[in-house]
């Protein structure tokens, strides 16, 4: 059968509602545009633990410790489930995160701010996450399977996570001014970046248009954008605070919410490591890799005296 075929009969089965599963002939760039995209997915994950991870020591109290303990735990695991995916592809793991330690990999934007109060983790949990959700949840019906499968999964959480943040966000909201004050500030601050996570804007997207065909996206960055903000506004008025953006306005032809521009200059400094916290980040990344170390080569260690182990006796002698 000839590449055009296989091309053909590959794209026929993603109009069809066909899982690509990792034995399936692909073309080259689909698995080369999956890898890029999870394994960006999964340092995400393994980055995003590190704004939170400050704060478990100095949470107010140990209900919100445990909570945020079982939160840092589970986007470990969102990580470890988006390598597995990104191995089913030919991907090498430990070559993505030297990616990433060299700073060659890229990762969600919004995890180079820094959290300077308890309130920042209620805005994580309510608006990074709920951003992330309208992202995610398009993702399990992904045309790649391992990856689909993996979200289902992850979007759970995800979910779990998006109401602890509301729910921290409405204790601050309703208590003392001084409490509130800083539900405000924290929403003034993670508000821009939250609208960035979802990328440039679709005419400047260098790879949406091949990946709505293929269907690893369903929706474009802009679609995604403005159902954030339809559903995040009523969120913040039940709330009693005040999206900062002046151009915010219901508009009644459309059936959506206006809003202000993204201050792009910014996106793409932070995206290119000049954010407030970009080599803090990579730096507390290294570190963590390099302290690990011993880790796995005991684990690398207990592995081949296992399989061994398994090896007749004559065997094991010659080895």
């Amino acid at each position: 059968m000839t590449s055009l075929n296989l091309e053909a009969l590959f794209q026929s089965k993603i109009d069809e509602e066909i899982k690509i599963e990792p034995k399936d002939w692909m073309p080259d760039a689909y698995r080369k545009t999956l890898i890029r995209q999870i394994s960006q997915h999964a340092h995400s994950e393994i980055v995003g633990m590190l704004p939170e991870g400050n704060w478990i020591t100095r949470a107010p109290s140990l209900r919100r410790k445990l909570i945020l303990l079982a939160k840092v735990q589970d986007e470990a695991g969102h990580g470890l489930y988006l390598y597995s995916a990104a191995e089913t592809l030919g991907a090498n793991r430990d070559d993505l995160v030297q990616q990433l330690l060299a700073g060659k990999a890229k990762y969600s934007s919004i995890f180079n701010y820094p959290t300077l109060n308890w309130a920042d983790l209620g805005a994580i949990g309510w608006l990074v996450d709920g951003a992330a959700i309208m992202n995610q949840v398009m993702l399990t019906r992904t045309s790649y399977g391992p990856y689909a499968r993996a979200m289902v999964r992850i979007c759970k959480e995800e979910s779990f996570h998006q109401r602890q943040g509301y729910e921290i966000m409405i204790a601050m909201a309703n208590g003392s001014p001084e409490q509130k004050a800083m539900a405000q500030d924290s929403l003034n601050r993670w508000w821009w970046p939250s609208l960035m996570m979802f990328g440039p804007h679709d005419s400047e997207s260098t790879h949406s248009d091949q990946a709505m065909k293929w269907k690893i996206k369903r929706k474009s960055n802009d679609e995604l954008r403005q159902q954030f903000v339809d559903v995040t506004v009523p969120q913040a008025e039940y709330l009693g605070l005040t999206i900062p953006d002046t151009k915010l306005r219901w508009n009644e032809a459309r059936g959506h919410y206006d809003f202000g521009e993204i201050d792009w200059e910014e996106f793409w400094s932070v995206v290119k490591g000049n954010g407030p916290c970009n080599k803090q980040r990579l730096k507390a990344r290294i570190k963590a890799y390099e302290d690990g170390a011993w880790v796995r080569e005991a684990a690398v260690a207990h592995a081949a005296k296992k399989e061994q182990d398994k090896l007749p006796e004559s065997s094991a002698k010659a080895a």
